[in-house]
């Protein structure tokens, strides 16, 4: 799905109003924790401290979530539906966000319903492990694409007074 992406061609990277840059401004923190979970990923693959580090996975994943999801909701719940007004959420580059973000969130919630279920072998692990790689590689090239296509295409599609109420709307949820 991420090729409907490529056919918006190369955005500039212009001034973003103050919602547009807040939701961008997000992402290096989030970023950051998914470097954190990345690595913890490896050493369970590599079998290091892995009861310790499987544990810490658990909580952090959580961390994690609490964090994304207000994220989410922000792109979701207002940036998306501002403009799936102009382009549609069926198809194209709305559709391919929101399904980016369920992909990402059903891996991540796979992962957290099945690690607190009880004991697991070492195989066990690394296979729920890989759940949160898969979020981790998903968000990380969705997050590419909305600094670079989709935050500059909201800038230039969405009014002086819609990026207002796209600023209102975010700053509510917390």
């Amino acid at each position: 799905m991420s090729r409907c992406m490529s056919g918006l061609g190369s955005m500039g990277q212009g001034q973003l109003s103050e919602g547009i840059a807040r939701l961008k401004s997000e992402h290096p923190a989030l970023r950051a924790q998914m470097e954190d979970l990345y690595s913890l990923t490896q050493k369970i693959d590599q079998e290091i401290n892995l009861v310790e580090n499987f544990n810490e996975l658990i909580i952090k994943v959580k961390e994690f979530k609490n964090d994304l999801d207000p994220h989410s909701e922000r792109e979701e719940g207002v940036l998306f539906p501002m403009m799936g007004v102009y382009i549609g959420t069926t198809s194209g580059p709305i559709a391919v966000m929101e399904y980016e973000h369920d992909q990402a969130k059903a891996n991540i919630s796979a992962f957290l319903n099945q690690a607190e279920a009880g004991e697991f072998t070492t195989d066990e692990k690394k296979k729920l492990a890989e759940l949160i790689q898969n979020a981790y590689f998903i968000l990380t090239d969705h997050f590419l694409k909305e600094e670079n296509v989709l935050f500059p295409m909201a800038e230039r599609m969405l009014s002086d007074e819609e990026k207002a109420e796209l600023l209102r709307k975010i700053q509510e949820i917390h």
